[in-house]
Parts: C-alpha cells; structure tokens; sequence
C-alpha cells in the first residue's frame, strides 16, 4: 500500500491517531485561532485526525463547506496547503481577518463558491490551483448543511433550506460530482453528517447520503465513525437537564452524535 501520511510506525505506540470506529472527545480544542462562533462549525479534532491520517505534509485538502476555517486552521498547524469555499460571505470576511499578515498567506485560498454550480467551482478551483501551483488536492473533506435543521444564509441555494431529505441528498450528489474529480486517484476523502428528527421519527441522513455515494461512484468505504463530543453547549448537563427531562417525557433518544464517512476514491 502507497504511503499517504509521514506516521512514523516505528513509534506506532504514541501516535495519536484514533483508529477507533468511536470518538468521544471530552470537548472542543480552542487553541491557536479556534473559536466556536458558528452554528454548525464542528470540533477542530475532526480535521486534526483526518489530515494527518490521510495526508503528508505540504499536500493539500480541499473544502466545500468551510464555514468558520476550522480545518484551514488546522492546515496552517499541520503545515497542509489548503483550498476553501463557502457561500456566506460574512464567513469568508471573517476568516480572511483571522489569517491577514499571515505567513501561510502563498499556501492556503479561500472564496465564494456555489457548491451546486458546476461550472463556478471549476473557475475556482482551477484558480485556487494557479495560485498554490497544484493540479490535484491529496484529500477533500466535506461536512455540509444537515438539512434545515440550522439556516445558514438567505441565498437560494443554500442547502440548509432543503427540507427533504430525498432533494437533499440528490444536491449532495452534485456537490460530490464538481468536487470528487479534483481529488487525485487513490486518495481519500470524509463527509462528516448527522442525523435529523422531523415529523416525530429520526431521519437517517448520514446514511443515505453515504448510501448514495456508494450506489454513485467508485469509491470504497473505509470506515463508519461515530462521534459523541461531551461538551455539546447545547446539550451540557444532560444527564439532569431539560433534554433529558423532554427524552423521558417523550419517546426519543437525545442526539449527541455525528458520522465521518471516510472513503477512498478509486477513479
């Protein structure tokens, strides 16, 4: 098997990279220039894990969703060039003030893209490329909109105004089908994805976007994780909170997780 990170086996016994198919992280990292400003931005330890997982250093990631620049961050930590698109611009403006006067400046690119416009991430990407002096990104990390559950922006477009999870998920096969091919061959990428409750049932989003991926291209499916984060602000204290209080009054079941799918592109 090609070599596609710089873990030093020799020392396999202190790495730490969780190779559990469960993560329960006791909180968010809110070193360096995290901060949990944004609904819906997930824990830096996600992109941590990943990118040192799945890359080597000075190769690069790639990033549909980038809402508050968690895993940009986490690239300029990790020594990862770094490509990035969302389409709320008061998230790009506030990235951009975060990373000005920057010597990382030459290795990371970030703008306003629609995920859904074929033809728009193309002229972006290709220009992101122009500027690192790349033609391929080494791996592509995707954590999208869970459907309506958090409205992101006012623009039409936006998937977080989708209410259907069968409409959903053929979006997310558009965003796979502009994205997947500027992933190179034989390399990896993850779709980090809860699930929804509508209409008094759970809807199990993470896996019918993971199903569709499977049914759609060619790619193998290297791990299901699931991720429980204990410092859940919406949810601290549950054990004697209102949320517990409402999961007994009720029938459902408190939601505290999300999925990483992470596959492996063979095409």
């Amino acid at each position: 098997m090609a070599k596609f990170n710089d873990l030093d086996l020799k020392n396999w016994k202190n790495i730490d990279i969780n190779t559990d198919s469960l993560w329960i992280i006791p909180n968010r990292d809110r070193s360096g220039k995290h901060s949990n400003i944004y609904h819906g931005n997930f824990i830096p330890q996600i992109p941590n894990q990943l990118i040192r997982r799945y890359t080597k250093e000075t190769e690069s990631v790639l990033e549909p969703f980038m809402g508050s620049g968690t895993t940009l961050f986490e690239c300029e930590k990790l020594n990862r060039k770094y490509i990035g698109f969302d389409i709320n611009d008061e998230m790009i403006e506030y990235v951009d003030s975060k990373m000005k006067n920057n010597l990382f400046y030459n290795d990371f690119y970030i703008g306003n893209c629609n995920a859904l416009d074929e033809k728009e991430v193309e002229k972006n990407v290709e220009k992101a490329f122009r500027k690192l002096n790349i033609n391929k990104v080494e791996f592509l990390l995707m954590h999208p909109p869970y459907m309506d559950i958090i409205e992101f922006t006012k623009k039409e477009y936006d998937l977080s105004h989708i209410d259907n999870i069968n409409e959903f998920v053929k979006k997310i096969k558009i965003v796979c089908e502009n994205y997947l091919p500027f992933l190179a061959k034989n390399r990896y990428f993850a779709v980090v994805i809860g699930d929804v409750y509508k209409n008094s049932e759970v809807l199990p989003l993470g896996f019918y976007v993971m199903d569709m991926i499977k049914r759609n291209f060619e790619v193998k499916l290297k791990g299901i994780v699931v991720k429980n984060i204990e410092g859940n602000r919406g949810k601290l204290g549950v054990k004697g909170g209102i949320w517990r209080y409402r999961a007994l009054s009720s029938d459902y079941y408190i939601f505290k997780h999300e999925y990483i799918f992470v596959f492996k592109k063979e095409f």
